[in-house]
């Protein structure tokens, strides 16, 4: 009879056990649901680091000050941190894991092309979102990439047709990193540069693989190139932590920005801050944004950012404010859909504005692009950029080239009726990247 008792005292007190386990389980998750996770998808380590840790810094501070707000439909948001180590192929390793085991809403990730290109396929297949903030090669629209960077319309071809009438320009160098975003911004950049009426004996093309230290034969083919009597300019789509010794090389051959400027795609603030500047003076840069912008809002920016990574030298740059903007479009676009469902927040997006850092907007347009202004920059001593021109009004981003012959009749429409991110306006077909 004891047993008994004591057998049913045993159950009984199994059963409340296994009744308060469930019950904390069902607690664990309700507040596992009570917040929207974010992925945050950049290199920490290896070659790219220099540039996409501040990227990483950026997302978890726009998070922290949304969260200040009450977050997003009344959820705080969750940063999931994930370090793909400039390894293309783990980016979208990390990039399935943030979707298939942390259940992502949203993520904010990449910088090379090659990164890009990596993710895409993971991003469609389990249909989720990637914010993409750098400057690419357009030739792209995927119906899962917000596209916040710069394609080449917005900031490779307004940046030739400085050299050519501002500077006088006649040899240009096109040097970039072997990798697709260069070579598919060259290509682009020889065609449009033939359209122009230069020579294809007046541009020269050189990569160099991701990290290259070594620029003395490489520098002095630039200079012997340029010494031929017609203007000569490098066009830079150099990427990552090989910038440090090319600008080194040139000022170590007494390669000025009066003889051969450099103009560079990949090279600001965050960059600059790790190298002498004092021989890079006037040498230039083409974004769409630069800390010395003077309005309102970067000045709100450029304090935040500061109070948050606690340190008041520390830059800000174009990527970061790409950064900024496909964020608040998010969340803009979250709250006008009442959800986080991807199918519903890429509708919502189409047409929302938000504020940029320049003193105007940027808009979501239907071939997931953004209008930008488009800034170049001096080079000054102290590490920031002098504008020296930029757009009156800002330019909308498009994801095909018009002078390839292959994408000239190519455009990408996410809106019905079309929705496709390939269709060629003369045959009306969808060449591809069509919505499923």
């Amino acid at each position: 009879m004891q047993n008994k008792t004591h057998n049913k005292s045993l159950k009984t007190r199994l059963k409340l056990l296994a009744g308060t386990a469930a019950m904390s389980a069902c607690a664990f998750t309700v507040q596992a649901a009570d917040t929207i996770k974010v992925g945050v998808l950049h290199s920490l380590s290896g070659t790219m680091a220099i540039s996409e840790t501040t990227l990483k810094d950026t997302v978890l501070m726009l998070i922290e000050e949304q969260n200040k707000k009450g977050g997003v439909l009344g959820q705080q948001l969750e940063p999931v941190v994930v370090d793909p180590a400039s390894n293309w192929p783990m980016y979208a390793e990390k990039a399935r894991e943030l979707i298939e085991k942390d259940k992502v809403a949203v993520t904010f990730g990449g910088w090379t092309s090659a990164s890009r290109k990596a993710m895409l396929p993971v991003f469609e297949q389990n249909n989720s979102i990637l914010f993409y903030p750098v400057q690419y090669e357009g030739q792209e629209s995927s119906k899962n990439i917000f596209y916040t960077g710069a394609a080449p319309n917005q900031q490779a071809i307004p940046a030739v047709d400085y050299l050519i009438n501002d500077l006088g320009v006649k040899r240009f160098v096109l040097a970039g990193t072997d990798y697709v975003y260069p070579r598919t911004t060259n290509k682009i950049l020889a065609a449009y540069l033939k359209s122009k009426g230069v020579a294809d004996a007046d541009v020269m093309v050189n990569y160099t693989p991701f990290g290259h230290s070594d620029w003395q034969s490489i520098v002095s083919n630039i200079k012997k190139f340029g010494s031929e009597g017609k203007k000569t300019a490098v066009v830079s789509t150099i990427n990552g932590d090989a910038n440090v010794p090319f600008y080194k090389e040139l000022a170590a051959q007494g390669v000025s920005s009066e003889d051969i400027p450099v103009i560079a795609f990949s090279v600001g603030e965050e960059e600059l801050s790790g190298m002498d500047t004092s021989a890079l003076v006037g040498h230039l840069a083409a974004w769409n944004y630069f800390m010395s912008v003077d309005s309102e809002a970067n000045d709100t920016f450029i304090d935040t950012w500061h109070k948050y990574i606690k340190d008041d030298s520390r830059v800000t740059n174009d990527p970061m404010e790409a950064t900024y903007i496909g964020f608040n479009l998010w969340v803009k676009a979250v709250e006008k859909a009442g959800t986080t469902d991807t199918a519903k927040v890429s509708d919502a997006i189409i047409g929302l504005s938000v504020p940029n850092l320049t003193g105007g907007n940027a808009t979501m347009l239907a071939n997931h692009h953004i209008t930008k202004p488009v800034v170049i920059g001096e080079i000054q001593d102290n590490g920031q950029f002098d504008v020296v021109w930029e757009t009156e009004k800002e330019v909308k981003g498009d994801a095909w080239s018009d002078f390839l012959p292959t994408s000239e009749h190519l455009v990408s429409d996410w809106t019905a009726p079309i929705m496709c991110g390939s269709y060629n306006t003369q045959t009306k077909v969808c060449l591809g990247g069509e919505a499923k």
